[in-house]
């Protein structure tokens, strides 16, 4: 991002090195593109399936539909990790902290209105803004107002901080807000999902340790700053031995996870129970599970230039316009489906009233891939469009979208 004007998760740029100052890094958009195309499948499922079980249920469930929620998982740790990124490699281009912290704290105020406001209209195409539902952009917005303190500070501090948090914050899974007293509400904030306000306010994604992976990617950014031979090793190696650190502290059983995983009926269950680590909030093994394999990817399409590379990468400059419109596009999508499968209209409120969905209404798992296609094929036009206005012209009002 060369000004306040660009969001930081969709300006992420080359390193210094780079002649020019608006040149792009390839790896980070298509990684975060991916992401985008992946977070998809996860909100197509939840408004196409006939299946009313939760994923996560192996009694009940398959493993393809596990293994279909289960590749989302990788969305939420890459967005906050690589919007910690973006924030590094902004300041690597000499953005002063000063200036970072007054753009961090209108950035995350603005997530948050996104989040209870604008999104909320999408996901039941109705205005009942109460109950509000705190999801993704909720906690990204907090991080990124706590970044605004954390970016003063030595890199190596936080990094130290955030590896701390990340690999200690299970130690308190058996605190309840009710221990709190008075101050529940703050306990469920920042680290138990639940209503902080009763019947207003739901949080589905805590602050800890969210906040602690945007800001060990605000540290990572550093390896940008190196030429790409050795970054690329450093994140292979590191993406690596974070991937085997996931297989052995799982493997034990014993800590990383509030729910152990046990032997199933089948081979292909017992393996969707040893993946199964807890994302609210995320454990140690779901964080270990994810960013493992991000780093290696980051490394990996270091050197991407193929077409389909190109593609993905639309995805990952617009991250934020992608995220917003993706939503009305797949409900309305839906909603046409309702009607053209049993001749009814419905807003199809399934992140709000579940049960109001008809009992009639849904597909199979494979009508439910063709349906991300679909959704996925009709963004990119309009991603490409967006990308090319963002690129090309810098108004103020860019950096809200």
């Amino acid at each position: 991002m060369a000004t306040a004007a660009r969001w930081i998760d969709s300006e992420t740029e080359a390193p210094l090195s780079v002649t020019s100052k608006r040149a792009r890094i390839a790896s980070v958009d298509i990684v975060r593109g991916a992401i985008m195309v992946l977070m998809a499948l996860d909100h197509v499922r939840d408004y196409f399936t006939r299946l009313r079980i939760q994923p996560e249920n192996l009694a009940q469930g398959s493993a393809p539909l596990f293994f279909t929620r289960w590749l989302t998982h990788f969305c939420a740790p890459g967005f906050s990790f690589l919007a910690g990124v973006g924030i590094g490699l902004s300041m690597n281009r000499g953005k002063p902290a000063g200036a970072m912290s007054r753009f961090l704290v209108v950035r995350g105020i603005w997530l948050i209105f996104l989040e209870l406001v604008v999104t909320a209209i999408g996901w039941q195409f109705g205005f009942k803004l109460v109950p509000a539902f705190a999801l993704v952009l909720w906690a990204l917005g907090w991080s990124m107002i706590v970044m605004a303190a954390l970016v003063h500070l030595p890199r190596g501090v936080v990094a130290a901080g955030a590896v701390v948090m990340i690999a200690t914050h299970n130690l308190f899974d058996s605190v309840s807000p009710d221990s709190w007293g008075a101050f529940a509400p703050v306990w469920s904030i920042l680290h138990v999902p639940g209503f902080a306000i009763p019947g207003k306010l739901l949080i589905a994604y805590p602050l800890i340790p969210w906040v602690a992976v945007m800001a060990l990617g605000w540290s990572f950014a550093e390896v940008y700053k190196w030429d790409a031979a050795r970054r690329r090793k450093f994140l292979l190696v590191t993406g690596a031995i974070v991937t085997v650190l996931f297989i052995v502290v799982r493997a034990i059983n014993k800590y990383g996870d509030p729910l152990p995983w046990t032997p199933q009926r089948t081979a292909a269950l017992t393996v969707s129970s040893f993946l199964n680590a807890r994302k609210y909030p995320p454990s140690l093994d779901f964080l270990l599970m994810t960013l493992g394999p991000i780093f290696i990817a980051l490394a990996v399409t270091e050197h991407a230039r193929s077409r389909f590379a190109g593609w993905i990468s639309i995805y990952g400059k617009v991250p934020m316009f992608y995220y917003v419109v993706h939503i009305f596009v797949l409900h309305a999508f839906a909603v046409a489906f309702a009607f053209i499968q049993g001749g009814e209209l419905h807003q199809l409120n399934v992140v709000t009233d579940a049960a109001s969905v008809p009992a009639w209404y849904g597909v199979s798992l494979p009508g439910v891939y063709l349906a991300w296609a679909i959704v996925v094929i009709t963004m990119y036009p309009l991603c490409r469009w967006f990308a090319r206005i963002k690129r090309e012209r810098s108004d103020w009002w860019l950096s809200y979208m």
